[in-house]
Formats: structure tokens, C-alpha cells, sequence
């Protein structure tokens, strides 16, 4: 089990340069992207960054969510409901209201499985491929105690306890 804290993250800006991003985690293999698990925070109306051969998982973890849009898709974000989409179509964020959204990001590269992403509480999730728990606050992982904004990666079985939930993602054929 492979225990990360935010002191481990790197912040960057977007591709579109429009705002930050805080990279969780991310795996590469001969320069290429294969996952990255970010937060972000959208804060006003405007365009998604677009990333050729990418899928996307966004969850919003507070705010009020928005609206994505574009190429035919239209996808109403909202908190602790994950929403996949291409990476490679043009989205804008609509009726953000002014307001701030906080979301968690997966990011795989389009020739993998898609990742299962959902929020888990007190739950025993089984072990299968590589599971990332993000945790929304205090939570224990297998007895180990995980603060807030911990990120949590084990390839083992994952047993969930506290009054928090975490972002589980599950990533297979990495």
C-alpha cells in the first residue's frame, strides 16, 4: 500500500492555461501517459482543456457542480456523481453561477479499460487491478488511519471505515 499526502503533489497549471491543477498521481510508461489523478477547481464559465486519446472522470467534491458541453454532449456535474467523457472534445463549463467547484480528475489513456470511479464508504472493496482511494476526509484503509486529500493506492483489497467517504477508482490492464 503506497500512502501519498499532499506535500507528495505537484501543482500546475492547466494545458489551457486558465487555471491550476494539483497532480495527484501519475504513471507513465516510455513517455506516455497511461493514468494521472488530479483535483482542480472550476470557477468560472469556460473551455475544458482538450487532451487527444484521453479519456476523462471528473467527480466534483463540493461547490454546486456545471454543465459540460459541446460535440453533441451535454453532462450536468454533480457532487460525488462521476461523469466520463472523451478527452479529446472540445467542452466548455457552463452554469457555474460564479460559484467554486473542487473536482477529482481521472485521466487514462484511451487504449486501457476504463476505470471505475464511484464514492465508497464503510465498504470492503475487493481486491482487482490497482485501487486509488481519495480520501474526503478522516477515513481508515485497511486499519491505516488517511487524513483528508490523502491519496491511497494498493493493489490488495481495501476495507473503508470512518464517517467520511473517499473516491475509489478502480484501474485495470496498467
Amino acid at each position: 500500500m503506497i500512502h501519498l499526502r499532499p506535500t507528495d503533489y505537484v501543482r500546475q497549471p492547466w494545458k489551457n492555461g486558465r487555471g491550476t491543477t494539483v497532480e495527484l498521481w501519475r504513471l507513465e510508461r516510455d513517455g506516455q501517459l497511461l493514468v494521472r489523478l488530479s483535483r482542480a477547481a472550476v470557477v468560472e464559465d469556460g473551455p475544458f482543456s482538450v487532451f487527444p486519446g484521453i479519456e476523462r472522470n471528473l467527480t466534483v467534491l463540493s461547490g454546486p457542480g456545471f454543465r459540460l458541453k459541446g460535440g453533441g454532449l451535454d453532462f450536468r456535474c454533480e457532487p460525488l456523481v462521476p461523469v466520463a467523457f472523451p478527452g479529446d472534445v472540445p467542452l466548455q463549463a457552463t452554469e457555474t453561477m460564479g460559484q467554486q467547484s473542487d473536482d477529482f480528475n481521472v485521466m487514462t489513456l484511451r487504449l486501457l479499460p476504463r476505470p471505475e470511479v464511484l464514492p465508497a464508504q464503510n465498504d470492503l472493496l475487493p481486491a482487482g487491478g490497482l485501487l486509488a482511494l481519495y480520501a474526503l476526509g478522516p477515513v481508515r484503509v485497511n486499519g491505516e488511519a488517511i487524513a483528508r486529500d490523502d491519496l491511497v493506492l494498493t493493489d490488495g483489497a481495501a476495507r473503508l471505515q470512518g464517517d467520511w467517504p473517499v473516491i475509489a477508482v478502480r484501474l485495470t490492464g496498467i
